[in-house]
């Protein structure tokens, strides 16, 4: 489907409806546009805010159709959407980011050959498809080693650590995923994370928010730190231009970040690709009131076709975001009468654990609870 700059009264059509489609829709609403959200979950927290919403599965033809026919572009909030699925979208609507951003990185071994192939590095890794697979990959990239789905894991999911030769009888090790395709990755002897979040228009201009330290806890993004402490410059500016080279080298048009390892070897920086994440991100949240240009409002100027907006935080200010995981979100009221907190729930209903309930951002130099 041909791309067309788009203006205000148009509609925005998004596949998902978490706080990340949620976000998006309200970034939408600011510049006039109106939001379709496609979700099958009757209480998805996008609905909620979105002028008009589908609730139906992500394999229904006829319902991916009538959506996709109904509005002027397509983005999604999540990458594990079927290629079936996005061969109907694209069809009937421009869908940004492309079906070549999403197979690339719905696959781990995928994208990492894409991400080697361009001379940026991951941590060693080989495909799992068979035990006797799985004993020449440990020979080949040693312990301890991460074994992992490559497709769809998220926040820990589908993922275990492998620490010695004789942890388990390898046929139940494999039946432990249910027989998915696997991936055996190297463990990388890294400082911290950190993470980039960029956009990239359809004229191919790129703007960048400032490298992000991210600390997890039990597999879930806890915590954000921009800019990113005590890092040099050239190391802030590497891992802007790698962000860059992945996003020109797939055509990509819209907000994706890209998760990095730092490592630090006889003093010197440097940097490790991990992940790619085609789409928003929770390492951005932080941009909604620390950014000139959210990274909500980034997205929809990318699909739609707008030039991107300032990437810089505001007044040059460090900004801190903390998730609130499960119950977390229980201290809304201490949370809206700390001065400077900046609270975001997602209208979720239940509060389970590990499960994202809000956010919190602070901006200034000294964040309450850093």
């Amino acid at each position: 489907m041909t791309d067309k700059t788009l203006g205000p009264g148009s509609t925005l059509g998004i596949v998902g409806g978490g706080q990340l489609g949620r976000m998006i829709a309200l970034a939408a609403a600011n510049y006039g546009l109106k939001v379709h959200v496609y979700a099958p979950d009757q209480d998805s927290p996008a609905f909620d805010v979105a002028a008009f919403t589908t609730c139906a599965a992500y394999d229904d033809p006829q319902a991916l159709a009538a959506f996709a026919a109904s509005v002027d572009v397509v983005t999604y909030e999540f990458e594990n959407i079927p290629h079936a699925t996005a061969d109907i979208l694209s069809r009937h609507a421009a869908l940004h980011p492309n079906a070549r951003a999403l197979a690339t990185t719905q696959d781990r071994l995928s994208e990492k050959d894409f991400i080697n192939g361009l001379g940026i590095p991951t941590a060693p890794f080989r495909a799992v498809d068979t035990p006797d697979d799985l004993d020449r990959a440990i020979e080949a990239i040693g312990l301890p080693a991460v074994l992992k789905t490559r497709r769809f894991g998220y926040d820990g999911k589908g993922q275990r650590i492998l620490r010695a030769r004789s942890e388990g009888d390898r046929n139940a090790l494999f039946a432990e995923f249910g027989g998915a395709p696997l991936i055996l990755e190297g463990f990388v002897a890294f400082e911290r994370e950190v993470s980039v979040v960029g956009a990239r228009a359809r004229d191919g201009s790129f703007a960048a928010f400032d490298l992000c330290e991210n600390e997890h806890r039990d597999h879930i993004l806890a915590l954000t730190r921009v800019p990113a402490p005590g890092l040099t410059a050239e190391t802030g500016r590497a891992a802007l231009d790698i962000a860059k080279r992945i996003a020109d080298a797939l055509d990509y048009v819209g907000v994706l970040a890209v998760e990095m390892f730092l490592v630090r070897e006889d003093g010197a920086e440097r940097l490790v690709v991990n992940e790619i994440a085609p789409r928003v991100h929770n390492s951005g949240h932080w941009t909604i009131e620390g950014a000139r240009t959210s990274q909500f409002a980034q997205h929809v100027r990318a699909v739609c076709g707008w030039p991107l907006g300032d990437p810089a935080r505001v007044g040059g200010l460090p900004v801190e975001m903390r998730n609130l995981i499960g119950d977390q979100a229980d201290d809304w009221a201490a949370l809206l009468a700390e001065p400077g907190a900046h609270l975001h729930l997602y209208g979720k209903g239940e509060a389970r654990p590990g499960r994202k309930m809000g956010h919190v951002t602070r901006l200034g130099s000294d964040p309450a609870g850093s």
